[in-house]
């Protein structure tokens, strides 16, 4: 039976008593049914990994006591950040969960002329918050003990011109090199996947303009998640490690 991993967002450190959030324990109380002495794993992005177990469950409450502490890092040598034009309905929430369990290390979700979606400041504070916890149960699932950054959404204009040290990289149909002819710094890569609908001609000008090379993923076109997920897969096979 694979031991539950939770995410706690304090420190954590052996022989404490730490109470876990809201989200965890409705998880762990009302979902899973946990009992007291229930082993668990606990980590909060430090890169270590924590065994504990359970000594009190309630409905309102959960109280883990740590038992020792592992260094344990899964995470990719290739650092990847993807910048994910903003869709609709669930597609953003499923690039974010398969990219993190795919070992992207930074996402930022971008907000492009052809994005479907358009609310206030504070319904996209909600909106990053929603996504962050989606990241977490990623990390949770696939065993990775650092959380990657979730930047909140960014203006396509913004992100393009940030200063960076790694590949620039812009899925594109058209495009004439593939994944395995780009040669990759030791910086990682930035890539940039389109919403739905693609860029408009001018958002392509404008990543040409500040450095991004454009690459293809063969001659069918793929809807945006699809490309996200497929391009990380490529990227992590030829140059990461999978």
């Amino acid at each position: 039976m694979r031991i539950i991993r939770i995410y706690y967002p304090n420190q954590l450190s052996v022989d404490s008593h730490v109470t876990l959030t809201d989200d965890a324990t409705n998880h762990l109380s009302n979902v899973l049914r946990a009992k007291e002495g229930q082993a668990i794993v606990l980590f909060n992005g430090d890169g270590n990994e924590y065994s504990a177990h359970l000594i009190e469950v309630s409905k309102r409450k959960v109280v883990a006591c740590v038992d020792s502490k592992l260094s344990l890092s899964i995470e990719s040598p290739l650092d990847i950040h993807l910048a994910q034009g903003i869709s609709r309905g669930d597609r953003m929430e499923w690039v974010i969960q398969k990219s993190v369990e795919l070992g992207v290390k930074e996402i930022t979700p971008i907000i492009t002329e052809r994005c479907g979606v358009k609310l206030n400041p504070q319904r996209w504070q909600k909106k990053h918050e929603q996504w962050l916890k989606v990241a977490i149960g990623a990390c949770e699932q696939s065993g990775r003990n650092i959380l990657p950054i979730l930047n909140p959404p960014t203006l396509f204009a913004d992100w393009v011109t940030m200063s960076t040290n790694q590949l620039r990289l812009t899925l594109h149909p058209r495009a004439e090199q593939a994944f395995r002819h780009v040669s990759i710094p030791q910086a990682g890569v930035r890539l940039l996947i389109g919403p739905e609908g693609g860029f408009t001609d001018q958002e392509i000008y404008k990543t040409e303009q500040n450095g991004f090379q454009t690459v293809q993923l063969g001659p069918r076109v793929l809807r945006t998640e699809t490309a996200a997920i497929t391009s990380i897969s490529a990227l992590q096979a030829i140059h990461g490690d999978l």
